[in-house]
């Protein structure tokens, strides 16, 4: 798929007067930099080069592409499209290095045809991944070596959560839940259940949630081992962690907790794990989580 239209109309027109009035062969350099960062944000971290590198070789406008600007381009402009490859230099900054306002992160010199036509394509993804991966370090640095999972694929545009996964791993989280970011940059992929598959284990008798609870738990250790994560707070989370460790005995690897007062209720799980012999089960906790909330 051509990486060519994720434009703006005004790269092609601005092109197609340059080429009119024989500027656009011109020698420039069009650099990518913030003016500022956001107020209480010290650093950003530089995400995107790898993505904007594989958008650059797919940046070719083939028939259909020439088709979609034909009707407000010039014969001359869209011959120039028809062959058009880049042909500048690019450098810029390692993806994960950081980077302070005024600093040009990439540098894309070539002939302003060339380098124009890129404008568009370069800002969205940069824009987007180190905003990403910003956020991402914040929360690294707040979790102190604690390993972080990103799992927001639900909460945007399907292609955007394959970019923020990526981004995310590149300041430093242990991985996804995205499938599609293992597949096409090979960042691990990790995840075991939610509460719908606890409600599906719900029996006949309404007050009793420790028998569905216990049904879902021990069908996921059946099937994961006892290694496996086991999402508590369905319905009531001491009960929760109760059952876990009931059905998975002591050895179970972790337990998740994704609602509620996450400082106070790991705190009163950890002990609670502990005093049931546990030790050795880990506290996930998610949920909406950024760097103040995994600080507190």
């Amino acid at each position: 798929m051509t990486a060519a239209l994720l434009t703006d109309k005004y790269e092609l027109t601005m092109l197609s007067a340059a080429l009119r009035d024989g500027t656009a062969g011109r020698r420039t350099t069009f650099e990518v930099f913030a003016r500022r960062l956001p107020a209480g944000r010290r650093y950003g971290v530089v995400a995107g080069t790898g993505r904007f590198l594989e958008a650059l070789g797919e940046f070719v406008f083939d028939d259909a592409a020439l088709d979609s600007v034909a009707s407000f381009l010039d014969p001359a402009t869209l011959d120039y499209l028809r062959g058009f490859r880049f042909g500048g230099d690019v450098d810029g900054y390692r993806e994960g290095d950081l980077y302070f306002p005024g600093s040009p992160v990439l540098t894309i010199t070539g002939s302003f045809a060339e380098c124009v036509v890129l404008e568009t394509l370069t800002l969205s993804i940069f824009n987007h991944d180190s905003a990403i991966a910003s956020a991402a370090a914040r929360m690294v640095s707040a979790a102190d070596g604690r390993p972080l999972i990103e799992m927001g694929s639900r909460r945007t545009h399907e292609r955007a959560a394959v970019a923020a996964a990526r981004a995310a791993y590149i300041a430093g989280f242990a991985g996804t839940s995205n499938l599609e970011a293992q597949r096409a940059h090979g960042v691990p992929a990790l995840g075991t259940s939610a509460h719908a598959f606890t409600m599906l284990h719900t029996g006949t008798d309404p007050a009793d949630t420790d028998s569905w609870e216990r049904a879902a738990f021990r069908a996921q250790v059946d099937a994961l081992g006892v290694g496996t994560t086991l999402l508590v707070d369905t319905y009531d989370v001491t009960a929760g962690v109760a059952n876990a460790i009931a059905v998975a005995g002591t050895g179970l690897g972790a337990v998740r907790i994704d609602s509620g007062d996450l400082g106070v209720l790991a705190r009163q799980v950890r002990a609670q794990l502990d005093t049931l012999g546990a030790t050795g089960t880990r506290i996930v906790v998610s949920g909406d989580l950024d760097e103040h909330s995994i600080a507190a």
